[in-house]
């Protein structure tokens, strides 16, 4: 016999589930109330995301679907106007760097439409590593995993993972080979 899971239980675990529940529909809307105070900078980040190290920084306008699924290194930064869909964990590594606009997507849906007429969705987990530079505008789709000290160009859309030291850049982003890793600034 399967043992009962919450549609909670069912998200967390990347399985699909229906984002109408009522639990969920109500941690929605606690994360809506918690956004508008941060926006509005009357709120913190480590009063509703699961972790926050030390020196991070999110500029609002910031949104996100909980919260409670982000996770970020020391020394992270998020520019204006980012959209994190946190249905499971997204992990952000130390000194990563992320541009104005980005979309980090881990939210999924069913590729059956008869699945999808039901209003199911999953999620699969984004990791990007330490010191990553993400340009503005870009869109990272579910389940990625970016390398430490990866740079990622602006408007990019990122549908495969990407290795530690790779720059890549385009849609659908794709590997440069340009050097630009190896320059020194004097």
């Amino acid at each position: 016999m399967i043992p009962y899971r919450s549609e909670k239980q069912k998200m967390l675990a990347g399985d699909l589930y229906s984002a109408s529940d009522p639990e969920l529909q109500h941690d929605m809307a606690q994360c809506a109330q918690w956004l508008a105070r941060y926006n509005n900078r009357n709120g913190s980040l480590p009063e509703r995301l699961g972790a926050v190290g030390e020196n991070a920084c999110i500029r609002p306008p910031f949104h996100c679907d909980y919260g409670y699924n982000i996770f970020l290194g020391d020394n992270v930064f998020l520019n204006f106007n980012c959209i994190v869909l946190d249905v499971v964990p997204i992990r952000i590594g130390d000194g990563a760097q992320i541009g104005p606009g980005v979309q980090i997507l881990s939210a999924d849906h069913p590729r059956d439409p008869a699945l999808r007429q039901k209003m199911l969705e999953f999620g699969r987990p984004i990791t990007i590593g330490r010191n990553v530079w993400i340009g503005g505008g870009t869109i990272i789709l579910p389940g990625i995993t970016i390398g430490d000290n990866a740079i990622i160009g602006a408007g990019s859309v990122v549908t495969h993972d990407v290795a530690a030291d790779a720059t890549v850049a385009g849609n659908p982003a794709r590997p440069l080979h340009t050097g630009l890793h190896s320059r020194q600034i004097t």
